[in-house]
């Protein structure tokens, strides 16, 4: 029968593992070793001396010796479960309105589009999407900008004494379209401004674009911006600075 704990002694404690070893025919990584005495030499060595003596036993053992496999590439990294995921945004009622009321108004002029929004700190911003929704744009925003204008008066009335935000409409990215075009024409008028010392005078636009226009010589030392007109009619001077 095989012993699976064995206790040996030897003059020191290395001397008696090494004995283990020979016993069990393993290496020293492969025993539990517990001491159960460290032995003395005694006085001068001769009288007294005390023979150090250990318990071993076999250590318990993985039998599966082959080389573990490597995860797939493609796997998931395991997660504890203790990280905290981002809590999910919830709507506010305004803008839930806003989504539901252009869905409807947009159906009743004939057009399935699909809307989904997102929202800022002070905006609420109404996508319209598929094809075909650019005819909705009109010239120059004009009807993307009426539609808008619909929405806003129709979801504030509603929600009167609840927090208000500024609806705008987009469809097929034409805001940022828009955007761009205008800070390129201002920054060509101003360049000419700079040149002649002379004024001019941009199209009529409406307030949002005004806005762009102006934030783009906020910050012009050589430069002025003032709006003039009324209503729809209202447009943007660009004017040199009086030294």
């Amino acid at each position: 029968m095989e012993r699976k704990t064995i206790e040996l002694e030897g003059k020191t404690i290395d001397d008696a593992i090494e004995k283990a070893c020979r016993e069990f025919d393993l290496p020293r990584e492969r025993l539990n070793i517990e001491i159960l005495s460290e032995g003395s030499s005694g006085f001068l060595g001769l009288v007294g001396t005390k023979r150090a003596k250990i318990r071993a036993s076999l250590m318990t053992l993985n039998l599966n010796f082959d080389e573990p496999k490597e995860p797939p590439v493609d796997a998931a990294p395991e997660t504890s479960g203790l990280e905290e995921e981002e809590p999910e945004k919830v709507s506010s009622p305004q803008a839930l309105r806003a989504e539901t009321f252009l869905t409807g108004l947009l159906e009743s002029m004939g057009f399935s589009f699909p809307v989904r929004h997102e929202e800022g700190e002070d905006y609420i911003l109404l996508k319209i999407e598929g094809d075909g929704s650019g005819l909705l744009i009109g010239k120059g925003g004009q009807t993307l900008d009426a539609v808008q204008y619909i929405v806003n008066k129709a979801v504030l009335r509603e929600g009167e004494g609840q927090e208000r935000k500024r609806i705008l409409l987009d469809t097929e990215n034409y805001r940022k379209r828009r955007e761009e075009s205008l800070i390129e024409l201002a920054e060509k008028l101003g360049d000419k401004v700079k040149r002649t010392r002379r004024p001019a005078t941009m199209n009529p636009m409406n307030a949002h674009d005004r806005r762009i226009v102006h934030m783009v010589f906020q910050n012009d030392r050589q430069l002025t911006t003032k709006s003039r007109g009324e209503g729809t009619f209202r447009k943007i001077v660009i004017m040199p600075v009086k030294k």
